[in-house]
């Protein structure tokens, strides 16, 4: 019976050692030296070496602990990574341009490429389609609104109904990546608990649960997608039609502003009819007293006679 449980934790043991193994899968260094430090002396014998390279410009790191610390991150990840062209399929002499939370790159045209060309392009489409604000990038993305207003999405990525809602929102930008008027924030409130109630208070809303709504970045007056919590969450297609609607105008922050407007003009309208008011009854008021002073000259008159 000893033996029987001896040999039952051995293969235990073992396979235990196999699963740990498998689940860490950490790739082995081949020895061969894959990133190199280009110089005027030996750019020309390195470039022979290899069909395709990965050209990583940086500044002088001589003397400087940090910064020499942080290359070494870099280029041990450029080892760990040296696959990663063939894994993505660039073609010789390409460039693809990578958008957040989009399934496929987009090579960027006009080969062969020249400095200005793609500087160019890389601005023009430097504003994601849908992007996360980050702490470190806030006050950055908050800046760059289009026309003075954000689209802004509230979803928790690991609640249930934000992440179902987050799949959503993607699917969405995904087909409409070629519009430049489009640009979804998505924020995450887990990312930010601090400023939860802040939110909650200025906009009206229940983050509690996924919320999209457009925003006015000057006086932080927003309209938000009307979503029951009992109900699924929108369809593409309605979420699609609401944001198509906010890029129209049919949606606007700046409505509640109007009504406001026409509401203080209606007080003043109302105010100025209780000033006529007051002045009738001022007329009225005096014309009883000259009535009644006419009255006592005449009972005057008739006591003298």
């Amino acid at each position: 019976m000893k033996w029987g449980w001896l040999l039952l934790g051995v293969l235990l043991s073992l396979g235990s050692l196999a699963w740990g193994e498998k689940g860490l899968e950490i790739p082995e260094y081949d020895g061969k030296d894959r990133v190199h430090a280009l110089s005027a002396r030996n750019y020309k014998s390195v470039m022979k070496k290899y069909d395709l390279m990965v050209i990583y410009y940086h500044k002088n790191v001589e003397g400087n602990r940090s910064a020499m610390k942080q290359l070494q991150i870099e280029e041990l990840a450029l080892e760990v990574s040296s696959w990663i062209a063939k894994k993505l399929k660039l073609k010789l002499n390409e460039v693809d341009f990578y958008e957040p939370f989009m399934e496929e790159p987009v090579t960027i045209p006009g080969k062969p490429y020249i400095e200005s060309e793609l500087v160019e392009y890389i601005e023009q489409h430097d504003r994601p389609t849908l992007r996360k604000l980050e702490p470190h990038s806030m006050y950055e993305i908050w800046e760059d609104d289009i026309d003075g207003e954000h689209i802004v999405a509230f979803a928790e990525e690991d609640d249930p109904d934000g992440f179902e809602f987050l799949e959503i929102l993607k699917e969405v930008a995904r087909e409409n990546t070629d519009n430049p008027n489009l640009s979804i924030i998505w924020i995450d409130p887990d990312n930010f608990p601090l400023l939860v109630p802040y939110w909650e208070k200025t906009f009206r809303i229940d983050l509690s649960s996924p919320q999209i709504g457009v925003v006015d970045v000057e006086d932080a007056d927003s309209v938000w997608m009307e979503m029951d919590d009992d109900d699924d969450m929108p369809t593409a297609d309605e979420l699609e039609q609401w944001i198509e609607d906010v890029l129209s105008g049919k949606i606007d922050p700046d409505d509640d502003d109007e009504e406001e407007e026409d509401d203080d003009d209606d007080d003043d309208d109302d105010d100025d009819d209780d000033d006529d008011d007051d002045d009738d009854d001022d007329d009225d008021e005096d014309d009883d007293e000259e009535d009644d002073d006419d009255d006592d000259d005449d009972d005057d008159d008739d006591d003298d006679e």
